[in-house]
């Protein structure tokens, strides 16, 4: 299996799911709809995907976006989710309950109840990470040399303006 890996100045975001009571077989029917594509484009395909499996992958990659973006918050960075990217998911095989069936004459019938674990990381496009990363170099040239309350003035009337084209 390939692994896209993260490059340096990344944010990424992972999540998984131990213990789904789905054989892995039929989750990776799904997995393999999402990986490698917008994290938005994939809910949008896990939401009208008609597998009972797809519930449970969804919530574990709203979890690795969530993930993504307490990553970003803690490093004091800006994390745009609309440029992240499934770049590696997976399913392997969980443990599996061992039942016994009733069967004619005495016998019993073993059956297995499989279970998967879901994991699912996502990361911002290498694009979008080098235009944060000038971003915030800009940022720090510009308030260099700049103390206390005159750089936060600042940063609150950047961010004023960015809020207001967002709106436009």
């Amino acid at each position: 299996m390939a692994t896209a890996t993260v490059a340096q100045g990344q944010i990424a975001g992972l999540a998984k799911s131990r213990f789904v009571r789905v054989s892995p077989q039929k989750a990776r029917l799904v997995i393999d709809l999402i990986r490698g594509r917008r994290a938005e484009d994939a809910l949008q395909t896990l939401r009208f995907t008609k597998k009972r499996v797809a519930k449970d992958i969804e919530k574990t990659l709203r979890s690795a976006i969530a993930n993504a973006e307490r990553k970003a918050d803690d490093a004091g960075e800006s994390l745009d989710v609309d440029e992240l990217y499934v770049t590696s998911c997976c399913v392997n095989e969980g443990p599996r309950w061992k039942r016994m069936r009733p069967a004619p004459m005495g016998r019993g019938f073993r059956y297995q109840k499989r279970t998967s674990h879901i994991v699912v990381e996502v990361a911002e496009h290498h694009r979008a990470a080098a235009g944060r990363a000038a971003e915030a170099a800009a940022d720090a040239e510009a308030s260099k040399g700049v103390k206390g309350a005159v750089r936060k003035a600042r940063k609150a009337i950047q961010k004023r303006a960015k809020e207001a084209q967002k709106k436009k």
